[in-house]
């Protein structure tokens, strides 16, 4: 990656303090999808980064995963599957729970998102602790799919959220 597209990036990546509570300083990635070179600067890195690696599908997390992804997998002309929140996909489907700083949450996708021995790239526009990601790259071995990497638009390094990936190859356009 080149250092144009972290500098292309960051100026499109506005900083929202106290949102959505205080002491938390949120990355809004609003700016960079008004602006079509950002946006195309992003999906055709994603896509470079993984040409090679015989995706066969885009799992994208949900909400704002799901506008990377759908992308991404068209300019790579893959298929795309959305990984969802509890209660939000209509017919049958596996699920993963995975732990919270205070609870639990879930991941589901449709049984016939991904068929066995499928090659698979998690997308997702942050990177933070990497409990979904996680998650949802557990899911996608329950289901029979082989993940091949996960993509990130932002990573907040200082949360380590690629340790809990490891090994796999985690990517990311932007690290704070």
């Amino acid at each position: 990656m080149s250092e144009n597209v972290d500098v292309v990036l960051r100026r499109c990546i506005r900083d929202v303090p106290d949102f959505p509570k205080p002491g938390i300083l949120f990355k809004d990635i609003t700016p960079l999808l008004a602006s079509p070179q950002a946006f195309n600067l992003v999906i055709d890195t994603m896509a470079e980064q993984y040409d090679g690696h015989g995706v066969d599908v885009i799992v994208a997390i949900e909400a704002r995963g799901f506008i990377f992804g759908a992308a991404l997998a068209a300019r790579m002309r893959k298929a795309f599957a959305p990984a969802r929140k509890p209660g939000k996909l209509p017919a049958a489907k596996h699920r993963v729970e995975y732990q919270l700083e205070y609870g639990t949450d879930a991941i589901e996708m449709h049984n016939d998102a991904i068929k066995q021995g499928d090659k698979v790239l998690v997308v997702d526009d942050v990177l933070a602790t990497g409990g979904t990601a996680a998650a949802t790259c557990q899911l996608v071995q329950q289901m029979g799919g082989q993940v091949v990497g996960a993509s990130f638009v932002i990573e907040l390094a200082f949360l380590s959220g690629r340790t809990r990936l490891l090994p796999l190859e985690v990517s990311s356009l932007v690290q704070y």
